[in-house]
């Protein structure tokens, strides 16, 4: 094989891999991944992805769109957007009847979410740069986040870390971003879409 073509191979698997980087969301359950998912899907696609709930676990089997071109300052980008279930280290169906479930549908909801947890994280080997989706109104440091955080770490997955939630008076990016020293911290609200412009920039950069 000559060097030209060594070296058009080359380009032509870089250009495949940023053509179609699989990009998943990550987070605690209620942080708003499926709501910022929703929100890039409608920017860029004019459809939404997924149902949304103030019931934690609304997303209970992990979901994707193929083909998500998004655009910043004259460049592209192509994304496999994965949208996963909510992480936690415990699940209680009583927890779902405070909601006003009935016992056998919060048992079959709480069933559910903890299968879609198993499946979030064998997700996590496909993906190629991760948007881990925290709620800045509550306590980053809880175990979860430290662990989802961690866990992409020890795999040297890229990390953007969005601090949704910024339209609520309780939202504070600071302690987000103290949290996570290491990690860009961009805060946005994907309900209203503040800062959604700068979300956009910053997971450009991610992926370079």
């Amino acid at each position: 094989m000559s060097i030209l073509k060594k070296i058009a191979g080359k380009i032509s698997r870089l250009f495949k891999r940023r053509s179609n980087i699989s990009l998943g969301f990550y987070g605690p359950p209620n942080a708003g991944k499926t709501s910022l998912a929703n929100k890039i899907c409608e920017d860029w696609l004019g459809e939404s992805m997924g149902e949304v709930s103030p019931i934690p676990h609304e997303t209970r089997h992990v979901m994707f769109k193929e083909k998500v071109e998004i655009e910043n300052n004259g460049k592209k980008l192509t994304f496999k957007l994965v949208d996963t279930p909510g992480i936690t280290t415990r699940i209680d169906y009583e927890d779902f009847i405070k909601y006003g479930l009935k016992k056998k549908e919060a048992q079959k909801r709480a069933k559910e979410a903890t299968e879609g947890i198993i499946e979030s994280i064998k997700w996590i080997e496909d993906m190629q740069a991760v948007v881990v989706v925290l709620d800045a109104s509550k306590n980053p440091y809880s175990q979860v986040n430290i662990t989802i955080i961690g866990n992409l770490a020890a795999r040297k997955i890229p990390v953007l870390i969005v601090a949704n939630k910024m339209d609520l008076r309780k939202a504070d990016i600071k302690k987000v971003e103290a949290a996570f020293p290491e990690y860009k911290v961009v805060g946005i609200s994907a309900r209203t879409g503040k800062n959604i412009d700068k979300f956009y920039e910053a997971l450009f950069k991610l992926v370079k």
